[in-house]
């Protein structure tokens, strides 16, 4: 009969190998996620338009008979109303924007320390974000300086909008540097709650055996007396 061969043998023999497997490693999703956020926060920086924005100053000045911290309260309230529906209307036919649109493009800022309103309006366009701003602002104070003789209070432009020169919009490089920070976060509180991320213990691992077994290969109390009882016999 022939020797058998062994497989082993006869493959080095030949000079195959089988190939080994490569396995993935359990961290990808961390890089993968993190180069899916960086593409898409630099796509978003890319692709959307530049937004600018500008902002004017109104200033609360009381009179003769009004205290200063009237006039301090005073400008709190006003600039809850700057974006109000009649302010707004005021200043539809210069800003050129529609009301419900114009709404969406002005806030109103405040401090609880000074009487200043801050105004600032946005735009895809430098001129057209300082056209809201001063629009709303003379707005404010005409509708607001008709209550002057009941409120002892009078609303004073303190600076115009000028148009910006830079946008107030992210630039791509910040959007994909926000996108590769989230995404690298979403990676890894995914490798913190896959499923399988707690550890297994591998079958070749023997058991810790119960410590009853090792009692139970001594021997007993009353054993032991007999063999010491059978030795001083002997």
């Amino acid at each position: 009969m022939a020797d058998a061969v062994d497989p082993k043998e006869s493959e080095h023999r030949s000079g195959r190998r089988r190939p080994s497997r490569r396995r993935v490693p359990v961290w990808w999703p961390l890089p993968a996620c993190a180069l899916v956020g960086l593409a898409a926060g630099g796509a978003y920086g890319v692709l959307k338009a530049p937004e600018y924005a500008a902002t004017s100053f109104v200033v609360a000045v009381p009179d003769d008979t009004t205290e200063p911290a009237t006039a301090l309260g005073f400008a709190q309230a006003y600039g809850r109303i700057a974006t109000s529906g009649s302010t707004l209307a005021y200043a539809q036919p210069r800003a050129g924007v529609g009301a419900r649109q114009l709404r969406t493009q002005v806030r109103a800022e405040t401090s609880p320390e000074s009487p200043m309103i801050a105004i600032t309006g946005t735009s895809k366009s430098p001129s057209g974000a300082a056209d809201i701003a001063n629009a709303v602002a003379d707005a404010l104070s005409l509708s607001s300086n008709q209550a002057t003789k009941n409120t002892g209070v009078k609303l004073l432009l303190f600076s115009q909008a000028v148009a910006p020169t830079e946008p107030a919009s992210p630039s791509a490089a910040i959007s994909g540097a926000v996108g590769l920070c989230a995404g690298g976060l979403l990676g890894g509180l995914w490798l913190l709650a896959r499923p399988g991320g707690r550890t297994r213990r591998r079958p070749e691992e023997p058991e810790a055996q119960p410590a009853v077994e090792g009692y139970a290969s001594l021997p007993a109390q009353g054993e032991h007396a007999d063999a010491k009882e059978k030795e001083s016999v002997r």
